[in-house]
């Protein structure tokens, strides 16, 4: 009972001090909003000009859970950019000196980044009037729910690619060649199944697209025709419950070994 309780407790510090370090940056609160509603309401709405409604869809609405996905996965991953600064200024020897398993380190810091970037899609979510969607309380608490769980998913997987790098500048670039290329193949701006078929099997390993599908099934009805989800709730809830699972374990065994 005492290990267990210095395990949460471990927990619970590393969280409120990454919560707390994001509270005070109201400037990166501002800007990691902005991204969002601009692809929104700018990028969005001028496809949509091009792009005719399929299934009585608006182009708007159907990248709407591509938004949230897309706040989720900027948010997630740039959370643990924390690791690579807390090994730069020594915050990190202090944690590993304590008396708590790896997993709880990385446990801590994946919730961390799960609760910044849940606040922030919550926000994104309530723009929904503004599309024109009409969503039940029970879709928006299961896109919460949803949204939760990836969150913590590519948090994790953010912790195990950040176990790698010392400096912030080497972690920068690499991330531009793994978001990118995860947020466009996970069916955040057009439906999976309409993919050539390389990408296709490039967007089924891809865990986001299975996320952003999650959100799909939550907020949109059924029959929407080839704008609809590309998978199944369970299937999608499944992967994404599995590669948090894969992505802690990873994280533990290269932060054992490198941080």
């Amino acid at each position: 009972m005492i290990e267990l309780n210095l395990e949460l407790n471990a927990i619970y510090v590393i969280v409120a001090r990454e919560l707390k370090k994001f509270l005070r940056e109201k400037s990166r609160f501002i800007a990691s909003l902005a991204r969002p509603l601009i692809w929104l309401f700018m990028v969005g709405a001028g496809l949509s000009r091009i792009v005719s409604p399929r299934a009585g869809m608006p182009y708007t609405q159907f990248i709407f859970p591509g938004i949230l996905g897309m706040t989720i996965l900027f948010s997630s991953i740039f959370s643990s950019i924390s690791v690579i600064w807390d090994k730069e200024f020594g915050f990190l020897k202090e944690i590993l000196v304590a008396p708590v398993s790896r997993s709880s380190i990385v446990i801590g810091k994946a919730l961390s980044g799960t609760v910044v970037s849940f606040i922030q899609a919550a926000i994104i979510l309530l723009f929904f009037p503004l599309l024109g969607m009409h969503l039940t309380l029970g879709q928006v608490m299961l896109a919460l729910f949803i949204s939760a769980a990836v969150a913590f998913s590519i948090s994790a997987f953010g912790i195990v690619l950040a176990s790698f790098y010392e400096s912030y500048e080497s972690f920068s670039v690499i991330m531009n060649f793994i978001i990118m290329p995860m947020f466009f193949l996970s069916g955040a701006m057009y439906p999976v199944r309409l993919l050539q078929t390389p990408l296709r099997v490039a967007a089924s390993v891809n865990p986001l697209t299975y996320g952003i599908d999650a959100i799909k099934n939550a907020l949109f009805t059924a029959g929407q025709g080839p704008m609809g989800p590309d998978f199944s709730l369970g299937l999608d809830i499944g992967v994404v419950l599995a590669s948090s699972v894969l992505f802690v374990v990873l994280a533990s065994r290269f932060f054992e070994r490198r941080a």
